[in-house]
């Protein structure tokens, strides 16, 4: 999944040791840009990946993510990993939509202008 939005927060860095080595985890948030603006709190996995990201607070970034629920004695936890964050240009241009064809200008009135009526007579009557 992906999302756009203004970095919001930068949480504490997390760091620990387990059988495999060392290990750090940063978490951020963000906002939407939108007219009814969502949060999403996120986390990145691996000093490697945290430094390539390089989030700063105040940013407008592009998360692409994977969730995932574990269960744990009981209760139930789900995690937001990014696997991907790029940095958007607040100065570009958002995508270009293609422009339609212009259309031909259409009358007001669809139908052909009537003549002016002849002078009637008084016997105009068919029979």
């Amino acid at each position: 999944m992906e999302l756009q939005g203004k970095v919001i927060a930068v949480l504490e860095k997390r760091q620990g040791e387990s059988a495999r080595g060392s290990w750090e985890i940063q978490e951020y948030v963000i906002e939407t840009v939108d007219a009814y603006p969502r949060k999403l709190h996120f986390s990145v996995f691996g000093a490697d990946r945290i430094a390539r990201f390089n989030i700063q607070m105040g940013q407008l970034v592009n998360v692409s993510f994977d969730i995932n629920a574990r269960e744990y004695n009981g209760r139930w936890y789900t995690d937001v990993r990014a696997f991907d964050v790029r940095q958007v240009d607040p100065n570009a241009q958002g995508p270009v939509v293609p422009q339609a064809a212009p259309q031909p200008a259409v009358e007001a009135n669809p139908f052909p202008p009537q003549e002016p009526a002849a002078a009637e007579s008084e016997d105009d009557l068919p029979f």
